[in-house]
C-alpha cells in the first residue's frame, strides 16, 4: 500500500467517525514561542486543549507535517544511521476536544489497524504498552478488545521520577497531562530487538506505530494531579513507520516516499545507487525538510529557524562531500521531491523555483568557505588526538560557518569528541563583547513601579499630563536640573515609543506657558509594555514629580514618520506581488526620513522588479485610498485576510490597519488617513543584508521631493561638464568613456616604450655572480605592467639571470623578481622579491619563476636594491 493510499485511508476512515479533516498547518508555529517548528499533530490544537480556544466541532483528524530538528525534539544527530529517525516525517492523529475518551480511542486505533476499513494488519504482530497504574486503559484492551495480557506491558516511572515515565506525556512541568497507550509492530525475529520496557528495547524489531495520549489530569505547581472537567485525546502515528510495516521493509528509507529521492540523491552525487548508504540517506532526509520548510517561509540565516534551516542544509551538503561531490548538487533534488510528494502539498510545486533558489545561493555561500574550514578542521585533528579543542571548534563556527554540531558530527564519524566547555566559554566571552559593543540607547533595566502611560499619539499631538518619575542615566531622581540628561514618565502622552520597527517620537515637555521649563525630547522608548520614557534634556529650568506638564510631538518629524510607514505596509504587498508571496518582512525601521524594509528573498531585486514595485505603490497613493483602522480579535483579523508579521507577539485584542483592498496588516503604529497623504514612493536602494534576507530603503514625500530635485540637479551638472542637451547625455558619456579607453591604450603604449628603453639602458647594469647576471633597478614612472613587460625582455637578454625592477609612485613600492628557468633550481623569486620588500615595509610572492609585492617605506628603496648582489651570491 503506498504511503499516499495510507496517509487518504486514515484521514476517510475518521471523517466517517465524525471527524473534521483539518489540514496540516505551518511547519513555523504561529504565535507559539515554546516551539521551534511544529512537531507534532496536537500543535495546531493546543489552544483548544488548554481552553483558550474553542472550535466548531470536537473531534478532529489530520496528516501534519512535523520537523525534529532542534530544541528540545531534535531527532538531527540519528538521521542517516537508524532506520526510523526523520528531520521531517507527517504525523497521522485524531483528536477529542472533550469528546470520546479512552475506550473510543483505543477502538478505533484497534479498529482502523486491524479491519479491512483500515490496513488489515495481524492482529498477533501487535502489542502495546500502558502507563503501569492505568488500570482503565488496561482493561479496555485485554476485555473490549481481547487482547491477552501478556502482550499488554506496563512502563512505569522509568525516568528518574513519578509520573516520569515513556508512558505518561505532559505539555510542560504544569499543566495538562496523563498516561498514554502505545502501539507496537512486530517486524519478526530476523530482526535485532527487544519488546519495550526490555534491556534491547532499542532495536529495530519492535516498531512504535501509534500512540494514545490520554489528557486526563491538570498538574498544579505543587505536582498534584486534578482531574480534567473534560479529558480528550491526542494520538499520533507515524505515516513513515507504518508505510514500511505496510510495503513489508524494516527500514523508513526503503518505502516509496523515499525510494526515488535516494536514487536522485545517488544521480546528482554521482554514486551507485544504494539504500543502505547513510549519506545518501541524510540527504534523501534533508531535501524533505529544508523544502518544506522553505515553502513555509523559512529561510537559512544565523539565528533562530533560519539558522536550524541552515544547519540541516550544510549537514546533507557535507554528505555530499562525502561521497566525492564537490559542486553544486543538493537545489536539483527538489523537483523529483515534488513530483514524490506534490499531489498532497501542492505548495512544493508552487514554490518550487522559491525552494530550488534558496538552496541553491546556500550552496553556493558554504561552497566558498568549506573548503578553507575542512583544511582547519584536518590540520586540528591531526597527530593523533581525541578530543576537539573549544576554541577550534568555535572558530570553525565563527569564521568558516560551520555549525557546532556539524563539527561534532564529522568528529563522531571518527570517533572523536569536542570540548563543548571550551566552546560555550568562546561563545559566551564574543556575546559579551557584542553586548558590550551594542548597548540599548535608552537605560536598560530602569527600576519602574508605578502607574501606565496613556498613549493618545493616534489622535492628539499635544497633551497635559503629569509627571510620575524621572530618571538621570539609570538611578530615579525627584528632580531635573538645566543641563541634565534623563528620561521623563507621563501618565498621559501623545508621544509614540519606538516599536513595531518605527522610531520613537521627538518633541516638547515644557511647563508655565514654556517660559519657566523645556525639556527636549529626543527620543521616546518603553520602560515597560505600557510605560513610555522620554529622553532628552532639560534645557531650561527645573522638573520635579508630581509637576504638571504639557507634552507636544514634533507634529512636522510626526507626519513624515506616518507616509513613511503607510508607505512601507505598501511595499510589503507589492513585493508580494512582484516577487512572490515567499516574501516575508523581517525586520524593518520607520523614521521621518526614510523607510528601511527586510524581506525574505534568495536573490537580488532586479531594476525592472523595483521598477514594478514603485509603479504599484504609487499606483495605490494616487487613488487616495482611505485607511481603515479596527480593533478585532486575533483570530477574527486573520479571517479577515490581516498579515502577521513574522516573530511579532500579538495579543488577543490586535489593530488591524487596511489600504483599500492592496494591504491588510496588523500594527500598532501611526499611519495617514489616505494613501494620498504619502504624496510620492522613491526606492533610493537594495541590497543583500544576511544570506537569502534583501533590504530596500526608500523615502515619500517630502524626502522623494528632495530627492528627485536632488537628482535633477546632478543632470543638469553632468549635462554642462559633458557640454550635451537634454536628451544626449547618454550618447555623450559613451563618446567621452571611447576617447578615455582610446587615450588609455595609447599611455599604456608610450609606457612600454619608455619601460623598454630604460630596459636597454638598465641591461648593462647587470652583474655576473657564478655564471649568473644579477640585476637590480628602479625603474621611474613604471607601473606594473611596464615593470612586468619589462622583465620579460630582461630575461630573454640576459639568458641567466635573477633580476629585481622597482618604481615608486604616490609614495608606495611596487617591487618584480624574475628568475630565468634555468637558474630556479637555486633561486626562488618569491624568496627573492621578499628578500627586497621586507626592508621597505611590506611582503609578496609568487611562481618561482616570477613573484611580485609592495612596500611602504620608498627611502629604504635604494639600499634593499644594493643588497641583492649579496643575497644572491650566498644562494649561488
Amino acid at each position: 500500500m503506498k504511503s499516499a493510499e495510507i496517509r487518504q485511508k486514515f484521514l476517510d476512515f475518521f471523517a466517517q467517525k465524525g471527524h473534521q479533516v483539518v489540514s496540516s498547518s505551518s511547519l513555523i508555529p504561529a504565535n507559539d514561542p515554546t516551539i521551534l517548528f511544529t512537531n507534532a499533530g496536537m500543535n495546531q490544537f493546543k489552544d483548544v486543549f488548554l481552553g483558550f480556544d474553542k472550535r466548531a466541532y470536537n473531534r478532529a483528524a489530520s496528516s501534519q507535517k512535523c520537523v525534529r530538528a532542534g530544541g528540545k525534539h531534535n531527532d538531527l544527530e540519528n538521521v542517516g544511521y537508524t532506520a526510523r529517525h526523520h528531520t521531517f516525517f507527517e504525523m497521522l492523529g485524531n483528536f477529542s476536544f472533550g469528546d470520546y475518551f479512552k475506550r473510543d480511542a483505543i477502538v478505533y486505533a484497534w479498529e482502523f489497524l486491524t479491519t479491512p476499513a483500515g490496513l488489515n494488519l495481524p492482529k498477533e504482530k501487535l502489542w502495546v504498552t500502558i502507563y503501569a497504574e492505568d488500570d482503565e486503559a488496561f482493561d479496555i484492551w485485554h476485555e473490549v478488545i481481547g487482547l491477552a495480557p501478556e502482550r499488554i506491558i506496563r512502563i512505569g516511572d522509568n525516568k528518574g521520577a513519578e509520573y516520569a515515565s515513556d508512558n505518561f506525556w505532559a505539555m510542560g512541568d504544569t499543566g495538562p497531562c496523563g498516561p498514554c497507550t502505545e502501539i507496537f509492530y512486530d517486524h519478526g525475529a530476523h530482526i535485532a530487538g527487544g519488546l519495550p520496557g526490555s534491556p534491547d528495547e532499542d532495536g529495530d524489531r519492535y516498531i512504535e506505530i501509534w500512540n494514545n495520549v490520554f489528557m486526563q489530569f491538570n498538574r498544579d505547581e505543587n505536582g498534584v494531579m486534578h482531574p480534567l472537567p473534560k479529558p480528550s485525546v491526542d494520538t499520533g502515528m507515524g505515516l513513515e513507520r507504518v508505510s514500511a510495516v505496510m510495503q513489508h521493509v524494516n527500514s523508513n528509507y526503503e518505502i516509496d516516499l523515499f525510494v526515488e529521492l535516494l536514487k536522485a540523491a545517488a544521480k546528482a552525487t554521482g554514486v551507485e545507487y544504494n539504500q543502505t548508504t547513510p549519506s545518501l540517506k541524510v540527504i534523501a532526509d534533508h531535501i524533505r525538510a529544508c523544502a518544506f520548510l522553505i515553502a513555509d517561509g523559512a529561510l537559512p540565516s544565523n539565528d533562530g529557524r533560519g539558522y536550524v534551516l541552515r544547519r540541516i542544509i550544510r549537514r546533507a551538503i557535507r554528505h555530499g562531500y562525502k561521497l566525492g561531490q564537490k559542486g553544486l548538487f543538493f537545489h536539483k533534488l527538489v523537483a523529483t521531491l515534488a513530483d514524490v510528494m506534490g499531489d498532497a502539498y501542492p505548495e512544493l510545486r508552487s514554490r518550487q523555483a522559491h525552494i530550488e533558489d534558496a538552496l541553491k545561493l546556500e550552496e553556493e555561500l558554504f561552497g566558498k568557505t568549506v573548503n578553507h574550514g575542512m583544511e582547519l578542521l584536518e590540520q586540528a585533528l591531526a597527530g593523533g588526538k581525541t578530543v576537539l579543542d573549544g576554541a577550534t571548534a568555535f572558530k570553525l563556527a565563527d569564521t568558516y560557518g560551520f555549525p557546532i554540531d556539524l563539527t561534532a558530527d564529522i568528529c563522531r564519524e571518527r570517533g572523536l569528541s569536542v570540548d563543548m566547555e571550551g566552546f560555550e566559554a568562546a561563545l559566551e566571552a564574543q556575546r559579551q563583547q557584542s553586548k558590550a559593543a551594542g548597548q540599548f540607547k535608552m537605560a536598560a533595566g530602569l527600576a519602574y513601579e508605578g502607574s501606565a502611560s496613556h498613549f493618545h499619539g493616534y489622535s492628539e499631538t499635544s497633551y497635559e499630563a503629569t509627571v510620575l518619575a524621572l530618571y538621570k542615566g539609570s538611578e530615579q531622581v525627584s528632580e531635573l536640573k538645566t543641563g541634565d540628561e534623563g528620561v521623563v514618565v507621563l501618565d498621559h502622552t501623545p508621544f509614540y515609543a519606538e516599536s513595531g520597527g518605527q522610531c520613537g517620537d521627538v518633541g516638547e515637555i515644557f511647563a508655565a506657558g514654556g517660559l519657566d521649563t523645556l525639556f527636549d525630547v529626543t527620543d521616546t522608548q518603553k520602560v515597560k509594555a505600557d510605560v513610555f520614557g522620554h529622553q532628552g534634556k532639560l534645557a531650561r529650568g527645573s522638573l520635579k514629580v508630581g509637576d504638571s506638564v504639557t507634552a507636544s510631538i514634533d507634529l512636522h518629524k510626526r507626519i513624515a514618520t506616518t507616509r513613511n510607514h503607510s508607505a512601507t505596509h505598501l511595499l510589503h504587498a507589492a513585493l508580494r506581488e512582484v516577487l512572490g508571496t515567499h516574501v516575508e518582512q523581517k525586520g524593518s525601521l520607520v523614521t521621518w526620513e526614510r523607510t528601511r524594509f527586510d524581506f525574505s528573498h534568495p536573490k537580488a531585486v532586479t531594476a525592472e522588479e523595483i521598477a514594478k514595485v514603485e509603479q504599484l505603490v504609487n499606483h495605490v497613493i494616487l487613488h487616495n485610498k482611505p485607511l481603515a483602522i479596527a480593533l478585532m480579535s486575533y483570530d477574527d483579523a486573520i479571517k479577515a485576510g490581516a498579515m502577521a508579521l513574522f516573530g511579532e507577539k500579538y495579543g488577543d485584542e490586535v489593530r488591524v490597519v487596511k489600504m483599500g483592498d492592496f494591504s491588510t496588516e496588523l500594527c500598532g503604529g501611526t499611519h495617514v488617513a489616505h494613501t494620498g497623504d504619502i504624496g510620492f514612493f522613491k526606492i533610493i536602494a537594495e541590497g543583500g543584508v544576511a544570506a537569502g534576507i534583501r533590504r530596500i530603503e526608500a523615502v515619500t514625500g517630502e524626502g522623494a521631493l528632495a530627492l528627485v530635485q536632488g537628482m535633477e540637479r546632478e543632470i543638469k551638472d553632468a549635462l554642462a561638464a559633458a557640454q550635451a542637451q537634454p536628451g544626449e547625455l547618454v550618447a555623450k558619456v559613451g563618446r567621452i568613456q571611447d576617447q578615455v579607453k582610446t587615450l588609455e591604450k595609447e599611455l599604456a603604449r608610450l609606457k612600454a616604450k619608455l619601460a623598454a628603453s630604460q630596459g636597454d639602458e638598465i641591461a648593462s647594469q647587470a652583474v655576473e655572480i657564478n655564471g649568473v647576471k644579477v640585476l637590480a633597478a628602479q625603474m621611474e614612472g613604471a607601473d606594473t605592467a611596464a615593470l612586468r613587460e619589462t622583465l620579460d625582455k630582461l630575461k630573454d637578454k640576459l639568458k641567466t639571470a635573477a633580476i629585481v625592477l622597482a618604481s615608486v609612485t604616490d609614495g608606495k613600492v611596487a617591487l618584480i623578481a624574475g628568475v630565468t628557468a634555468d637558474t630556479t633550481g637555486k633561486i626562488k623569486a618569491g624568496e627573492l622579491v621578499n628578500f627586497v620588500a621586507q626592508q621597505v615595509g611590506g611582503k609578496g610572492g609568487g611562481r618561482p619563476d616570477m613573484a611580485q609585492a609592495g612596500g611602504t617605506q620608498p627611502e629604504n628603496l635604494s639600499a634593499a636594491l644594493d643588497g641583492v648582489a649579496g643575497w644572491v651570491a650566498g644562494k649561488l
